[in-house]
């Protein structure tokens, strides 16, 4: 009987000939993610275990990116206790603040993921590494310390179920789209520590970067991962990040789905999720008016190069809306310096808008652009429940880089449609 993208991975990793879902099986891990939160959380697991670093046998790599630079002491002192802990790492990366940026972004920029390998990380996104054919996932800091120290970890297979997206996006519409729509269409529950495997014409012309959006979001489905099995864009991009050798796993032609789910986006129209779940979606035109007091461009979810182009070219000529500002947020370093030379990062000052250092402090609601009572931001992230970016009497609505532009100088929700045909 024929295996999935993600039974083919575990399979392979825990030494066994097949698996079906239900199965447990003790794997390989090959790569453990860590950032400035998680390298703190694992340390007294670690000694649990009798253990003071990283199994030789895994790739360790540390970003601090959620609270850079730190912005009170609690943070100091765990980005000391990061750097620290870096020093203990053999077979790995250190990415200090300034040379690395947003976490899921960095791994995947600097050659950290690659097609087949199992990588752990304590923070939910790390699904994003399934654009790349990898499975990632997050676990809690126990689990996360066991992975590190051990480099084994043990997973309960889960069931795969396919969707085929097929047609053509129309002008104006995105990944974010089509994730935020797809959030809409299944809720947060119903594909819950199940793997989905993404295929069809939409994502077969769809970029990395588009990739990287939807299975970044696609953990707001429940899913334990999402994968896409690698193509030519998967290696261009590979190539790119400095990667040469890797093992492509590919779906077996009879593998066993738990269903198949096929879906037709050429009338998808661009989307929004409004408070306070990401799967409370609904069509641009039926948010549009709300009034903003803030728009966010950037996270692990929306802020590549590609977004940047999108809203500068928004932006171009225009002016952020007296009432709301804008805050913009590179997802790396290399993205910062290639938008500077793009000359997007002047598009973004001239017309009013905030540019902080790579970092997840926006979306998290640490530091950088914390929200009000009351207030309501539009936001490229992937999370809109209350509290999430500051107070929880606050409002946050998520949408594509387009349409938070485009809202940013309308100073409400606006369809960036309008904004592309009038520039």
């Amino acid at each position: 009987m024929g295996m999935t993208i993600v039974e083919k991975i575990l399979a392979k990793n825990s030494g066994s000939q097949s698996i079906v879902p239900g199965d447990i099986v003790d794997a390989r891990v090959d790569v453990v993610m860590l950032h400035d939160i998680g390298t703190p959380g694992i340390q007294r697991p670690l000694k649990g275990l009798g253990l003071d670093g990283p199994s030789p046998d895994v790739e360790c790599v540390i970003i601090p990116d959620h609270f850079v630079p730190a912005p009170h002491v609690q943070a100091a002192d765990n980005l000391k206790l990061t750097r620290e802990f870096s020093k203990r790492v053999k077979n790995g990366a250190y990415y200090e603040i300034g040379r690395g940026g947003v976490c899921h972004q960095v791994m995947c920029e600097r050659g950290h993921v690659k097609p087949g390998q199992i990588i752990v990380a304590p923070d939910s996104h790390a699904t994003t590494y399934g654009a790349l054919g990898a499975l990632g996932t997050g676990f809690g800091v126990t689990d996360v310390a066991i992975a590190l120290g051990t480099g084994n970890l043990w997973f309960l297979v889960p069931p795969t179920t396919k969707i085929i997206l097929n047609g053509n996006l129309k002008d104006g519409v995105s990944a974010k789209d089509v994730i935020l729509y797809l959030l809409s269409k299944f809720g947060e529950e119903r594909f819950i520590y199940s793997a989905i495997e993404l295929e069809g014409e939409i994502i077969e012309a769809m970029d990395m970067e588009g990739r990287m959006c939807i299975a970044n979001l696609a953990y707001e489905l429940g899913v334990k991962a999402c994968l896409i099995k690698p193509d030519a864009t998967t290696e261009t991009y590979l190539r790119s990040a400095g990667v040469r050798e890797f093992s492509a796993v590919m779906p077996d032609a009879d593998a066993q789905y738990e269903s198949v789910i096929e879906l037709d986006l050429s009338d998808l129209e661009p989307m929004v999720a409004a408070p306070h779940s990401p799967s409370n979606g609904q069509s641009v035109s039926d948010a549009a008016g709300v009034k903003i007091q803030q728009a966010f461009l950037g996270s692990c979810t929306n802020g590549r190069i590609g977004d940047l182009r999108k809203a500068a070219a928004i932006l171009k000529g225009r002016k952020v809306h007296p009432d709301v500002r804008l805050i913009v947020t590179p997802a790396s370093q290399a993205i910062y310096a290639q938008a500077l030379e793009e000359g997007l990062i002047s598009t973004f000052i001239e017309a009013g808008a905030l540019v902080t250092n790579s970092g997840c402090g926006v979306c998290l609601g640490g530091h950088l652009g914390v929200i009000a009572a009351g207030e309501t931001c539009i936001s490229t992230s992937n999370r809109n429940f209350k509290g999430r970016m500051g107070s929880f009497e606050a409002f946050i609505y998520l949408a594509s880089p387009e349409t938070v532009a485009a809202s940013a100088v309308a100073g409400v929700i606006a369809d960036p449609r309008d904004y592309r045909r009038n520039s």
